[in-house]
C-alpha cells in the first residue's frame, strides 16, 4: 500500500501516521523540488546517489496534460512492455494492465466503469437483477452469478467485460488532468480473466473519440464546470438527455453528474454538450442557482471512409494448426471436469452469433467435439474472404482466431481450479509462442 503524506497550512510535509516514516528510510539528502502539475510532486535528489530498488516500483510518471497517454500507450505496445499504467485524475483513478504491449485488463475507482453498470448500460440485465444479485455475491462475481442463474449469456459476458476494459482504456487516453504513473510489476496468468485486447485497435478508436472530445472542449473546457438548466424538455431528447436534464440544478459539475446518471466522463460531456447546443443548459465555473446563458452551436458530423488495400499471399495453415492445438488443449482441461459439452455448446453458440469476432473468415463455423475447427473449411473461408481482410489478411486472421482463444480461456477460467487454470495458460503461451518463430 502506498505511504501517505500531507502538506499542512504551514507548507510541511509531514507523514499521516507512522507507517509513512519508514517509507524515507535510506532517502536522506537533499533534494530539489521540480515544477509539476497540482497534483504530482517529484523531488530529486542532489546530487544523485544511483542504486536501484525491487519491484513493484513507479519508472515513469508525468502530468497527464502536458503529455499525450496516447503516445505513452502506443510506445508501450511497440516495445511491449509489460506492467501497469496508473492514472490519477479528479473523477477517480483507472488503471490499465499490460502484456508484452496488449491490454489484458483494467480496473477503475468510476462508478460507472463497474460490470455491473455495464451489463445494465449495454441492455443485458436490468437494474433490479444485478442489485439481486449484489446482495448475494460480491461485485467481482456479479458476472458468474448473472450468468449461473441463466439471466445471462456466457459470451455476452465475455463480451461485457471486453466492452468495460475498452471503456476504462478509452478514458485513460482522453484524459487531460491528473498525474500517470508507470509501474514495472509482474503480472500473473490469472490478470484480466484471460482477456487481451490489441493496443492499436483500442487506439485506432481512441482517436474518433480523441477528435470528439477536442470538439467538446470547445464549449466544455473541463469536467469541473457547472450546468444548469435554461429551459425544461420538449420531449425530443434521447434517454441520457432526459435524465441529465432533469438533474441539472447548477451545482453539479460535469464529472458530479457523469457520476450521478452512471455515465463515463465522454459520454456526460457529450450529453452536456448536445444539452448546451439545443439551448437546454448552460455553464458556469462556480455553483450557480439560477441558468447560466450559453451560446447554442451546431456540431459538424463526420464519417471514416474505408481504404481499399492490396491483399497479398499467405499460407494461413501453420496458424490455423497451432490455433486448433491450442482450442483442443483448452478443450481437454475442461473435460477433465466433466463439463466440455456444455462448453463446447456455449462456445458454438457465441460463434454463431459472431460474439467471438467480427472477421468473416468464422462464418458458419463450429466447433467440433474434441474443440477444433474444421480446418479444411476454415481454409476455404480464408481463400474466399482473403481480400476482405486488409493488406495483412494473416494477422487479421491470427487475430480473429485469437479472440476465440480468449473466449476459451476466459470460459475456462471461470471453470477450473486456480492451478489448472494457471498450467493451461503457461501451456497455451508455450504453443503461442511457436507463431513467433521464423
Amino acid at each position: 500500500m502506498s505511504q501517505r503524506f500531507r502538506i499542512d497550512g504551514a507548507a510541511q510535509l509531514v507523514p499521516e501516521d507512522r507507517t509513512g516514516i519508514p517509507a524515507l528510510a535510506g532517502r536522506s539528502g537533499t533534494y530539489a523540488l521540480m515544477p509539476t502539475a497540482p497534483d504530482l510532486l517529484v523531488f530529486s535528489r542532489q546530487p544523485p546517489e544511483g542504486g536501484s530498488i525491487p519491484t513493484p516500483r513507479v519508472v515513469l510518471a508525468g502530468d497527464a496534460g502536458g503529455f499525450p497517454l496516447s503516445d505513452l500507450i502506443a510506445f508501450l505496445s511497440q516495445s511491449r512492455w509489460s506492467g501497469v499504467v496508473r492514472v490519477h485524475t479528479p473523477g477517480g483513478e483507472r488503471s490499465l494492465m499490460i502484456r508484452e504491449g496488449e491490454v489484458r485488463g483494467a480496473a477503475s475507482e468510476e462508478p460507472s466503469d463497474r460490470l455491473g453498470e455495464v451489463l445494465v448500460r449495454l441492455g443485458y440485465v436490468d437494474r433490479a437483477q444485478v442489485e439481486a444479485v449484489l446482495r448475494e455475491q460480491s461485485p467481482s462475481k456479479i458476472g458468474r452469478a448473472l450468468v449461473e442463474k441463466g439471466l445471462l449469456q456466457a459470451h455476452d459476458l465475455f463480451k461485457c467485460v471486453t466492452h468495460q476494459v475498452s471503456e476504462i482504456f478509452h478514458a485513460i487516453v482522453l484524459c487531460r488532468e491528473g498525474a500517470f504513473f508507470l509501474i514495472d510489476q509482474p503480472l500473473d496468468e490469472k490478470t484480466g480473466h484471460s482477456i487481451q485486447l490489441s493496443t492499436q485497435s483500442l487506439l485506432m478508436d481512441s482517436i474518433r473519440k480523441i477528435d470528439e472530445q477536442a470538439h467538446f472542449r470547445k464549449r466544455i473546457p473541463h469536467g469541473r464546470m457547472y450546468v444548469a438548466r435554461k429551459r425544461p424538455s420538449d420531449g425530443k431528447l434521447e434517454e441520457d438527455e432526459d435524465r441529465v436534464l432533469a438533474m441539472l440544478d447548477g451545482r453539479r459539475t460535469v464529472l458530479e453528474l457523469g457520476h450521478a446518471a452512471r455515465l463515463s466522463e465522454f459520454d456526460v460531456t457529450k450529453v452536456v454538450f448536445r444539452l448546451l447546443e439545443g439551448g437546454f443548459a448552460g455553464l458556469s465555473d462556480k455553483p450557480v442557482g439560477a441558468p447560466v446563458a450559453a451560446p447554442p452551436e451546431k456540431a459538424a458530423a463526420q464519417r471514416a471512409r474505408p481504404v481499399a488495400r492490396a491483399v497479398a499471399p499467405v499460407d494461413a495453415r501453420p496458424v490455423a494448426r497451432v490455433f486448433n492445438f491450442i482450442f483442443r488443449e483448452i478443450r481437454d482441461e475442461v473435460s477433465r471436469q466433466g463439463m466440455d459439452p456444455a462448453f463446447i455448446a456455449a462456445a458454438n453458440a457465441a460463434l454463431s452469433g459472431q460474439a467471438l469476432s467480427s472477421s468473416p473468415v468464422l462464418e458458419g463455423l463450429a466447433f467440433a467435439a474434441d474443440g477444433s475447427l474444421p480446418e479444411g473449411r476454415l481454409m476455404e473461408s480464408f481463400e474466399k474472404h482473403r481480400a476482405q481482410l486488409g493488406s495483412e489478411p494473416l494477422a487479421s486472421f491470427r487475430q480473429a482466431l485469437s479472440d476465440v482463444m480468449f473466449f476459451l480461456l476466459f470460459q475456462a477460467g471461470e471453470l477450473l481450479e486456480s492451478r489448472a487454470d494457471e498450467d493451461l495458460a503457461r501451456r497455451v503461451k508455450e504453443l503461442l509462442a511457436t507463431l513467433e518463430a521464423p
